[in-house]
């Protein structure tokens, strides 16, 4: 009789009470939000929330670039680009989609990952509104940013992704 006394008193020694419940509670959350601070003081220190040094100069630059991109939706140019027979073609067209004659154009070649290779190419008009520019040998990904503009100072940029076997 008395060996079954025993484990019901050892049985009620392992009783959870409510405190143990709190304490429980209490001492999870307060590690949680511990890391959770720490991890956020540190961020917020390696991190100071700049990503540019002259955030002004480059607000001003972003402003030009929009007012280009106004002017040029304005002249309703455009121009199609791609590598035809080993050179370079860009195809120039006015709002009604006439060729455009005598514009000056050139285009910087870039690879996307990189800025070894890069190569800039003048443009000759080979007939009304067709450009040809050589580049030599292209393989692979190429971007390719055009700037045109005609004697009367309008100018148009473009970009295009060139991707050749």
């Amino acid at each position: 009789m008395t060996s079954a006394a025993t484990p019901a008193r050892a049985a009620s020694r392992l009783v959870i009470r409510g405190w143990h419940v709190l304490v429980g509670f209490v001492l999870f959350f307060g590690v949680v939000i511990g890391v959770n601070t720490l991890f956020i003081v540190e961020a917020y220190h390696t991190f100071p929330g700049e990503t540019s040094v002259t955030p002004y100069e480059d607000g001003l630059a972003y402003n030009k670039a929009l007012a280009q991109h106004r002017a040029q939706e304005a002249l309703g140019w455009r121009m199609t680009a791609g590598l035809v027979g080993g050179a370079l073609r860009v195809d120039a067209f006015d709002r009604a989609g006439a060729p455009l004659k005598g514009l000056h154009i050139s285009a910087l070649l870039q690879r996307p990952a990189t800025e070894e290779g890069r190569k800039v190419v003048t443009f000759a008009e080979t007939s009304p509104g067709v450009y040809v520019g050589k580049a030599g040998a292209l393989a692979g990904a190429w971007d390719m940013d055009v700037t045109a503009h005609d004697e009367a100072g309008h100018m148009m940029l473009a970009e295009r992704r060139l991707v050749l076997p």
